[in-house]
């Protein structure tokens, strides 16, 4: 993003710091106001002429800028695979407790494995489970394939919600 004097347009459309528009202005003027205010003057897209400038502040052009940085490295390193465990037999609170960890994961762009170990012949109920939480968390993500029984395990694999 460029902003004050590295804009090189002879003339902006100017927003204002809550976003109203002030027209088109040249740069020299814009430049003038925004010192005036004590805020940056900033080019939003470089696309179109006149370039479409807003008055911002300081402290909030780096908080923004350093947000899309690491919303732009997360999306480089992709999604991170968590797996969370649970029991065939598992008790209300403890559901609850793996639920919202599940959806803290999936809220913040990660893939969730769902897995419950098998020490018995449980595996209908450890079914029954996977098919609760994954209709419990199908506001939050959507499951990726069927549900998985192996001979030791029962497993859903979910995907954030784009």
């Amino acid at each position: 993003m460029m902003k004050n004097e590295q804009i090189k347009a002879s003339e902006v459309q100017l927003f204002g710091i809550d976003g109203e528009e002030r027209g088109i202005v040249e740069t020299k003027e814009a430049l003038r106001i925004a010192r005036e205010l004590g805020v940056d003057l900033v080019c939003l897209s470089f696309a179109s002429s006149p370039p479409p400038c807003q008055l911002v502040r300081h402290a909030d052009f780096k908080a923004k800028a350093d947000k899309e940085k690491a919303k732009n490295r997360k999306q480089e390193k992709g999604a991170k695979v968590k797996e969370i465990r649970l029991s065939a037999f598992i008790e209300d609170h403890d559901y609850d407790t793996k639920k919202r960890q599940a959806e803290r994961i999936l809220t913040s762009g990660d893939i969730v494995q769902l897995v419950v170990r098998l020490e018995k012949k449980e595996s209908q109920e450890a079914k029954q489970i996977i098919e609760q939480l994954v209709r419990d968390l199908a506001h939050f993500g959507r499951q990726e394939k069927g549900i998985q029984v192996s001979g030791k395990q029962v497993m859903a694999v979910m995907k954030p919600l784009d």
